[in-house]
């Protein structure tokens, strides 16, 4: 998690230099000064305000900058001009503070990649080594151009993952609580009814009556308090390395999860190397980027080794290719693009391949979730329904 540092030190030409800077750790910000050369005296982590307004930025304020500023800087605008007319315009007044701090940055001699830096929670590493290998190049409208693209397609791919994810769990919510409500409103009614009459109740009646009671009791509070527990020691599982190591490879082999979460990896690692090797950034740094980027420890593990590989003069394929996560298909295609020197355009079409699998994948387990879905709340209700009409179509059968 990125946290903002205070710092103070001298330049190289023996000057007080003060400052703020969005960092993981006091690490970072040391490894950041010593490329500007400055000497670090003192390096705090700034308070944090109880409350704070408009800080946020998502990935729509980002493409809207970065089109905008792509269709200045190609239009010819110097990249200082560009950054003031943006900081004044920016509706989010949190991103607005920080494109104007990235214009003085910029207006003090640093190199653009270099401002951006300063605000990993903005701006990606993928997003700065892009800048970086733009600005190298003398193609940076161009490169964010690129970026901006990136950035939407990988948007697209979130919300299809999210709602394939929002939809069963909204339903299974609804029908848990529909099924809770009348076990612990409706069914009581029945019960004090049914023990007014007295007599034996059949055995489908006693058992919904013994789960109502103890829902309705003490034993409801502890089912609740057990899911609550549940709830909360797999987030913080999941914060921790090994936490997420174990539970990535558990949701990996989930028998239709899984295969929606595979192909979302392949079609996110393809479109992130991809995008970084036609913007000119080096194949190792574009895979350790891609690494860390992944969102998933068993494919970032994968990719790491491939990088691994590569620096020790193989192909990607051939690395890739001993990994369980990646289909056969995939680095065979990656091989192709190698020999022909295309891998790039290859990696695109790759992702584009694999975004339309996610759509088949998102449809598929919608239409396979829902039928189940209905089958469980209908079979749970009706069951409870017929539960407690059974004494009453034995009384009206003793009356006639």
């Amino acid at each position: 998690m990125s946290t903002v540092f205070k710092y103070s030190g001298k330049s190289a030409k023996g000057s007080v230099v003060k400052g703020e800077l969005t960092a993981a750790s006091k690490d970072e910000v040391q490894a950041y000064l010593r490329k500007q050369r400055i000497v670090p005296t003192k390096i705090s982590q700034k308070a944090k305000p109880l409350f704070s307004m408009g800080t946020r930025t998502n990935d729509k304020d980002l493409v809207v900058f970065t089109r905008q500023f792509a269709t200045m800087i190609g239009a010819g605008l110097p990249l200082v001009q560009a950054l003031e007319i943006l900081s004044k315009q920016t509706e989010n007044k949190g991103f607005a503070n920080i494109i104007g701090e990235v214009k003085n940055d910029v207006e003090g001699g640093s190199t653009f990649a270099d401002a951006l830096r300063k605000y990993p929670r903005v701006y990606s590493e993928l997003y700065t080594n892009m800048v970086a290998a733009g600005e190298a190049g003398g193609i940076l409208d161009t490169i964010l151009v690129r970026l901006a693209t990136y950035i939407e397609k990988a948007q697209s791919l979130k919300r299809k993952v999210k709602g394939a994810m929002v939809y069963p769990s909204v339903v299974i919510t609804v029908a848990i609580l529909c099924i809770v409500i009348i076990m612990v409103f409706v069914v009581p009614t029945f019960s004090k009814m049914f023990k007014q009459l007295g007599g034996d109740l059949p055995a489908p009646t006693q058992l919904v009556i013994t789960l109502s009671q103890f829902l309705a009791g003490t034993g409801g509070l502890v089912v609740l308090a057990s899911v609550i527990g549940f709830i909360v020691f797999i987030v913080q599982f999941r914060r921790t390395e090994t936490g997420k190591k174990v539970t990535d490879r558990i949701l990996l082999r989930l028998p239709i999860v899984g295969i929606l979460l595979r192909k979302v990896a392949v079609a996110k690692f393809t479109r992130t190397l991809g995008t970084l090797i036609s913007s000119g950034v080096p194949i190792l740094d574009g895979l350790n980027i891609t690494a860390k980027t992944a969102g998933n420890k068993v494919v970032e593990k994968s990719v790491l080794e491939v990088r691994q590989g590569v620096s020790e003069g193989q192909t990607i394929a051939e690395p890739l290719s001993n990994s369980k996560v990646f289909p056969p298909m995939v680095t065979q295609m990656i091989a192709v693009g190698e020999s022909t020197g295309a891998l790039d355009n290859m990696l695109d079409k790759i992702a584009d391949f694999y975004d339309d699998e996610v759509d088949i994948a998102v449809a598929n387990l919608t239409s396979m979730i829902e039928p189940i879905l209905m089958v469980f709340l209908g079979g749970t209700v009706g069951f409870i329904v017929v539960a407690m009409y059974l004494p009453i179509f034995k009384l009206i059968t003793l009356i006639k």
